[in-house]
């Protein structure tokens, strides 16, 4: 990943929804290949928030704005002159979504509009780096991975707002940067994850800090749909894969825009129960429920990504498996609250890149 060093070193990079979990190790990791990080985002949710626990706002330019307000977002903009985007900025959860669909749709939708709009009147941004979610697709349950070729589709508020936010993205694209009206100044790609865990997340209603949570205050842990299927993958795995997209766009705006799906290796698939047995087994103790509650809106069952476009477009592999990613995650919240939290990331994150680097890639 030498690319990366020598790519992002005293660039001007913007991150919005830097004060958010994949927001804060996306942060981290800039700075430490030396970019100069400028982050939009609404205040941490909580005191334990990873970007508060690593100190970043002394490290970077801070803003606190809503993207739903286009002029504001501008004038950062406008103000700062970044080079490279990575719009991470959203309501980032399926039952949330449900409860405040306005919010979600308003957020995820006109939001987008509004970072990729500003974007479009800042001529210094050349790459920019939408981010959704594997839950764009229509699910079918399919055994099959999902292609970017596939139908978009979102039962739910949250699915479905991620799911327009791509045809919003793609509309920009097309009518802006690869138009014959209009010059090739900016190349704009989406980026399809799965489901991320690691230190430092403590989102409501997500498996990993709902275990964190019961396991630290020494209670079971319930679980809604523990026979579900998602594609579980250490943060650093996407993250990669934005940062190379990045560097790739820049080589050949045509070639590199456009969707992608970032997701882990066939066999690191695995139900929502492997997921809490092993982080039970890793902690030493705790054990978990399924909860009761029949009243649950509706989850997908079966999620499936295929990623080979972006291994063979970008040269993108996954490096931890589905074990080492868990162990990864649960080693961090055993060492947060005795060591500096910054160092632990950045500990991380060059081992996850010793490991790129010596081709222990799946």
């Amino acid at each position: 990943m030498r690319a990366l060093v020598d790519f992002y070193r005293n660039k001007k990079v913007l991150v919005t929804g830097h004060t958010g979990f994949k927001g804060s190790w996306l942060t981290i990791w800039l700075k430490q290949l030396s970019a100069e990080v400028i982050g939009l985002s609404l205040d941490p949710k909580t005191d334990i928030d990873l970007f508060l626990l690593a100190g970043l706002s002394d490290k970077i330019k801070d803003y606190r704005q809503d993207i739903r307000e286009l002029e504001k977002v501008e004038r950062i903009l406008g103000k700062e002159q970044p080079e490279i985007v990575f719009h991470l900025a959203a309501q980032a959860l399926v039952l949330p979504g449900y409860k405040n669909p306005v919010s979600t749709f308003e957020t995820n939708i006109m939001g987008t509009v509004n970072i990729l709009e500003a974007c479009r009147q800042t001529p210094s941004v050349k790459q920019i780096v939408i981010v959704t979610t594997d839950k764009v697709y229509e699910n079918k349950e399919s055994l099959t991975g999902y292609k970017e070729t596939d139908p978009l589709g979102g039962h739910d508020p949250y699915s479905a707002s991620k799911a327009a936010t791509e045809i919003v993205t793609q509309s920009y694209r097309l009518s802006f940067t690869q138009s014959p009206n209009h010059p090739i100044t900016q190349s704009i790609s989406t980026a399809r994850a799965g489901n991320v865990i690691g230190g430092g997340d403590w989102s409501d209603y997500r498996l990993v800090p709902d275990c964190i949570r019961s396991l630290e205050a020494g209670k079971e842990i319930l679980i809604r749909n523990p026979e579900s299927v998602r594609p579980w993958q250490h943060v650093l795995e996407p993250l990669a894969g934005y940062l190379l997209l990045a560097i790739k766009m820049s080589e050949d705006p045509l070639v590199f825009s456009g969707p992608l799906n970032f997701g882990p290796a066939e066999e690191d698939f695995a139900r929502v129960s492997e997921v809490a047995g092993l982080l039970i087994s890793l902690w030493g103790s705790g054990r978990w429920v399924k909860a009761t509650d029949t009243g649950k809106p509706h989850e997908t069952g079966l999620l499936r990504l295929n990623s080979n476009k972006a291994r063979e477009l970008l040269g993108w592999r996954p490096v931890l498996d589905f074990r080492e990613a868990i162990r990864w995650t649960t080693d961090w919240y055993k060492a947060y609250k005795e060591t500096d939290v910054y160092s632990l990331c950045a500990q991380q994150i060059e081992r996850f890149t010793e490991r790129w680097n010596t081709g222990s890639l799946k």
